[in-house]
């Protein structure tokens, strides 16, 4: 059973993902906040597998609600999704840095948002694929200094700068062993080290390391990039971004 807590101000909001969430056989929302304060004081008494988390909320807001639970050790376990619409990228971006699991909009399909859920139970996590690129486009938009560089990559092997770009791509783990012609376990193996090496939570914090650090440049080719990672170059040229979530797979 995936125990939930709902943090929204807005009670009628609460109520539809409650209704919602309980369908579900193996979903179970076990409280509800209506501020980011609440949250973080109900997530400390009941110890829920994963916060849905409102970011704008009166008091303590979602992102300063999210860096609490994720820095208190008592909570640390407990996952935040957070919830935003198209207007409020620069919240989103600061929850992803201070611990969220990821990001999808107020109006995910209801199979989408369940679905969600289970993949951060599982240790995953997700964004929104349509809010994923003008996000990290607006907030990554200098290129980094070759110090910076050089501190994005660590001691990461040169297959595992190649992983690590294309999983900021959004490539799944079965697409980039596909890509690289490994197997998906291997993939997987690689991806842990990178976390690992790298010391990031998950694939969210992957992807926007790989941005900040120079990694990847929105409109670059996967292929492209993962021969500059090799390089420890990055730049940007004109293409196509991948409409996948960016931490999928």
């Amino acid at each position: 059973m995936i125990r939930i807590l709902l943090a929204d101000d807005e009670a009628l909001i609460r109520a539809g993902f409650r209704v919602l969430l309980e369908q579900a056989a193996d979903l179970r929302v076990v409280g509800e906040a209506a501020d980011g304060a609440e949250a973080v004081a109900m997530t400390a008494a009941l110890r829920p597998d994963i916060v849905l988390m409102d970011i704008r909320m009166p008091g303590v807001d979602g992102v300063e609600a999210t860096r609490r639970i994720r820095a208190d050790p008592a909570t640390a376990e407990t996952r935040v999704l957070v919830l935003t619409t198209f207007d409020l990228d620069a919240y989103v971006y600061a929850a992803l840095q201070a611990g969220a699991s990821g990001f999808l909009l107020k109006d995910t399909l209801a199979p989408d948002l369940l679905a969600a859920v289970r993949v951060i139970d599982r240790g995953d996590a997700v964004t929104a694929p349509s809010v994923t690129r003008r996000l990290l486009e607006r907030y990554v938009e200098t290129a980094p200094s070759p110090a910076l560089l050089d501190s994005g990559t660590g001691h990461l092997t040169e297959r595992e700068r190649e992983v690590l770009v294309l999983m900021a791509r959004g490539l799944s783990n079965l697409e980039i062993a596909g890509r690289l012609h490994l197997t998906e376990g291997t993939v997987k193996t690689h991806v842990s080290r990178v976390l690992g090496k790298l010391g990031l939570r998950d694939r969210v914090q992957a992807v926007v390391h790989a941005y900040e650090h120079g990694l990847v440049r929105p409109g670059r080719s996967p292929s492209n990039e993962a021969m500059g990672s090799r390089r420890g170059e990055a730049g940007g040229g004109p293409g196509a971004e991948r409409g996948r979530a960016a931490a999928r797979g």
